[in-house]
């Protein structure tokens, strides 16, 4: 939340106003390393006020030295002005007493000036220093807010500035204290413009951790072409600093973006058995993350899920309805090397399939669209010997087939579960279908399991972390190191960037670390991590991951140009589709109304440096291992532009909520979504079928995670599905846009974005009020809601928020 600071009307007591000589902003941030110092050693000038009496003086090499008039300050007693900066922090919420006294102690060298130091640099260019103009003076005072909002709190710096001084671009901060301080924005009042807004919201960390000032820059887009001149140093500077030099160990106060490859997963120091390889370069390929510099290491119907239908139904509208896809050839052929992997063609035949058509041909249901398949074979099959080697696990490579019946209702048909090739046994596949009688029904519910512990797996590994986390990672990180924060680009990215990174490190540590939770519950254990970089390296593509794309690829959509979005889905009650589709044109409509405001001008986007060198960098840096791929967008028009745009935000905000939050309501009872199966479904001729017989509840029980594995994947999926109380959801207009955006036209683009979200979520809410829409409706059918715009905190399974930021 913001606090808009308002002018006092009350000045400061004892305040000194400091008025200084105009100085290069390259000068100061080359020397803000010893600001503190530099009061003494560089030739200041203050006017000093007490009482009645005005003395002026001038600090020059430590000793003070009178002077009268004009002379005292270089400008004539008319030509001034006297300006105000309220500075709005927001305190810790503080427990031990030991903090309470620290935090007044911080109070204390605020109130006297001897806390914060902050520097005005104008946009206009002084004639004789070739740069911005410069000003600086300390904040003081001890000005405090309402009691409603105890924990902020707000200083003032006053300076006296030459009536040509111009409007202030940036601030430069500097933080003398002894801890870090959270600056939540700074208003500068006083110049002609009115009211002047620095939002910033983050964290300034001490001179003594980091010796670099901060550099703020006012709340306004301009692309590097169109950098007012006083602060065209400052805008370089600042993308320099971020980008880092690549050495060293990165610190919590440093405010670096760089690209690593997943070396820190493993922890062999503590067992051998926890080493793991490098993900990332030509043998595992994936998208880079973040550089820390650490060495590399050592309610409804109870049994619902047991049903057919709703099996079918979450391949939908589940939590993972992105790999379902059209039956489009048969016979069914793998890919995979036959010399290794046995014959290529599926045990799935004509007549099995024809078996449950009513009537039809294979050849008739795939020209009528009505054959879907769940194909997790070749992704699968290479891992499945290792996988099954580990303590507990055991796993199949599958293929599952659906009918969409005439019905409009989606049936399983036929699963098939591959082993890897024996001598004895070169073809290693079970068929597998619904049956008649009850051994036949736990058989088929045995084999379901074992296509959901598939799916969570593909799921967790692929959609959620590799395709929205780790693919966004090196998004975020080349934004921070190529755009200025003064770049529209930024600006609009802003938003979709909010913690990302800090929940991909924790993710690192915690869950898909050697040991993690990923790999102590789900079914490719320590193979997890490469399963992830194989499905990276075989199926990522940048411009797949556009929904429609991704649509048409997998056969669940065709291009039909009467249609809004160049789409028409094959199966029309396909809730993620539907509302995706709705989401993703309201994204596509609200960036390239922004992207035409800002690059109108002919050959615009080629000539944008800082966004050329962010797109290269994206390619080059943050996936060099696909870095020659034919299939990356060009950038050239704003189309292009507004293309790529428009595919982030969606990963960012759509198609991350439609997959992460709800996990705990699809994954939270564990024999609807097991995360791993301990055995293999029997045969005839196994000494444990006769068990299997007698209890087959028991049997599917003891399949299932232990009550240790179920226990932690709940709570790991109760918190994933949590909307924190402060979320930012994409109807909500950012702080930097509202604040930082004095443009009418592009702050209406926004408004008109909001509008249409809110229209959104009454077309979805009355789709699940639709009793046609079998997936979406009906006794014991959950609505689909994943992809409504707004929710309230905690486990709703709804909302979009901005970004990836759980």
């Amino acid at each position: 939340m913001m606090f808009t600071a308002q002018p006092r009307s009350t000045p400061l007591s004892s305040e000194i106003q400091h008025v200084f000589t105009v100085r290069s902003p390259v000068e100061i941030m080359t020397t803000r390393r010893k600001i503190s110092s530099q009061i003494s050693r560089f030739k200041v000038k203050a006017v000093i006020q007490s009482g009645n009496e005005e003395k002026k003086k001038t600090v020059e090499s430590g000793k003070l030295v009178e002077k009268s008039g004009e002379e005292s300050n270089g400008f004539s007693g008319k030509g001034v002005r006297d300006v105000k900066a309220v500075i709005t922090l927001r305190k810790k919420m503080k427990e031990k007493i030991s903090e309470k006294i620290e935090d007044q102690w911080v109070s204390l060298m605020n109130g006297i000036g001897r806390g914060i130091l902050i520097q005005l640099i104008s946009q206009d260019i002084d004639p004789v220093t070739k740069s911005g103009k410069y000003a600086e003076s300390y904040v003081r005072g001890w000005f405090s807010k309402p009691s409603d909002h105890p924990y902020i709190v707000e200083y003032a710096a006053n300076f006296t500035v030459p009536h040509d001084f111009g409007c202030p671009g940036a601030i430069i901060i500097t933080n003398l204290l002894d801890k870090e301080i959270h600056l939540v924005q700074i208003v500068v009042h006083g110049f002609n413009e009115g009211p002047l807004f620095f939002s910033v919201n983050t964290w300034i960390h001490s001179q003594k951790d980091s010796p670099e000032s901060r550099i703020i820059f006012q709340n306004q887009a301009y692309l590097p072409s169109q950098t007012p001149p006083g602060i065209k140093d400052l805008r370089r500077e600042d993308l320099l600093s971020i980008r880092g030099n690549g050495k060293g160990e990165r610190k919590l106060h440093e405010r670096v973006y760089d690209y690593d490859v997943y070396n820190d997963l493993g922890n062999p120091d503590k067992s051998e058995d926890l080493a793991r390889p490098l993900i990332g370069g030509q043998e595992r390929p994936y998208p880079r993350r973040c550089r820390t510099g650490r060495g590399p290491t050592k309610k409804g119907d109870r049994f619902a899920w047991l049903r057919d239908n709703e099996f079918s139904r979450q391949a939908l509208a589940g939590v993972n309805p992105v790999n379902i896809e059209l039956l489009r050839e048969f016979p069914i052929v793998s890919k995979l090397d036959p010399a290794v992997y046995g014959p290529p063609d599926s045990a799935v035949t004509r007549d099995l399939i024809e078996q449950e058509l009513n009537g039809l041909s294979v050849e008739k249901a795939i020209e009528e669209k009505r054959l879907f398949i769940l194909d997790y074979h070749d992704m699968l099959l290479p891992f499945i010997g290792k996988m099954n080697s580990l303590l507990g696990r055991k796993a199949y490579a599958s293929r599952t087939l659906f009918f969409y019946t005439s019905r409009g209702v989606l049936k399983p048909i036929i699963i098939e579960l591959s082993l890897p090739p024996t001598p004895s046994s070169p073809r290693n596949k079970r068929i597998f279908s619904h049956g008649h009688d009850a051994t036949n029904h736990w058989i088929w519910n045995l084999a379901k399991a074992h296509v959901c512990s598939n799916d969570a797996g593909i799921h967790q590994l692929v959609n959620h972390w590799l395709r929205t986390h780790a693919c966004m990672e090196p998004y975020i990180i080349a934004t921070h190191r190529h755009l200025s924060s003064m770049h529209p680009i930024y600006k609009l990215l802003h938003p979709h960037m909010r913690y990302t990174l800090e929940i991909n490190a924790l993710a690192r540590q915690s869950l898909i670390n050697g040991g993690g939770v990923i790999e102590a519950c789900f079914s490719p254990g320590k193979y997890s991590m490469e399963i992830s970089s194989a499905a990276y390296k075989s199926m990522w593509q940048f411009d797949m991951e556009a929904l429609p794309a991704d649509l048409i690829r997998r056969g669940m959509a065709v291009e039909d140009p009467s249609m809004p979005l160049g789409v028409k889905l094959v199966i029309e009650d396909y809730p993620y589709a539907a509302d995706g589709l709705l989401i993703w044109s309201a994204i596509k409509e609200y960036v390239e109304s922004y992207v035409e405001h800002y690059y109108s001008e002919p050959n615009s986007v080629t000539s944008d440096v800082e966004l050329q060198g962010w797109w290269n960098e994206i390619k080059n840096k943050g996936h060099p291992d696909k870095k020659n791929e034919p299939w990356w967008p060009k950038l050239v028009t704003k189309e292009d532009l507004s293309g790529i745009l428009t595919t982030m935000i969606w990963i960012a905000s759509g198609q991350h909520a439609a997959i992460n939050f709800g996990q705990y309501p699809f994954g939270g009872y564990v024999p609807n979504r097991p995360t791993l199966m301990r055995k293999l479904i029997p045969h005839e001729d196994d000494p444990s079928y006769e068990n299997f017989i007698l209890h087959p509840e028991y049997t599917f029980l003891a399949s299932l995670p232990t009550q240790l594995q179920a226990t932690k994947v709940m709570a790991v999926q109760d918190t994933l599905s949590t909307h924190s109380a402060d979320e930012e959801y994409m109807c909500q207009l950012h702080e930097i846009q509202r604040f930082s955006i004095y443009d009418h036209e592009v702050l209406k683009v926004f408004e008109r974005f909001s509008a249409k979200l809110k229209e959104i979520e009454n077309t979805i809410n009355q789709r699940n009020k639709d009793i046609r829409l079998k997936n979406r409706s009906g006794a014991g059918v959950p609505p689909y809601e994943l992809l409504l715009p707004t929710s309230g905190p905690g486990v709703t399974c709804r909302g979009i928020p901005n970004s990836i930021s759980i």
